[in-house]
């Protein structure tokens, strides 16, 4: 879907001349389209996650295995968006590969 900026009115809060790609812990949110519930609901004041919600949990726990130098803090999932946060490490140096005999 292409950006309509009639639609959207959001401003960006990224810090200009930021570079993201340095190390450093980051605040992310992610929402599904439209707004859609589709990871639970909040039952009680607590968020009970369906299939697809524990699918996020799940992955989002899993990203430092699948991604050398991401680090996982605290994050919560709700009904249509979860907010995280996710920490640049940097790789650790690949060492150099040596000639054997």
């Amino acid at each position: 879907m292409p950006f309509d900026p009639e639609r959207r009115h959001r401003r960006s809060i990224r810090l200009k001349g930021y570079d993201y790609h340095q190390a450093g812990a980051y605040f992310v949110t992610v929402c599904t389209q439209d707004r859609a519930c589709l990871f639970g609901e909040v039952i009680g004041g607590e968020m009970r996650l369906n299939e697809a919600g524990q699918m996020v949990h799940d992955i989002w726990n899993d990203l430092p295995s699948f991604y050398p130098g991401v680090q996982t803090d605290a994050f919560i999932v709700m009904p249509n968006h979860m907010h995280g946060i996710i920490i640049l490490v940097g790789q650790a140096p690949v060492p150099a590969l040596r000639n054997h005999p």
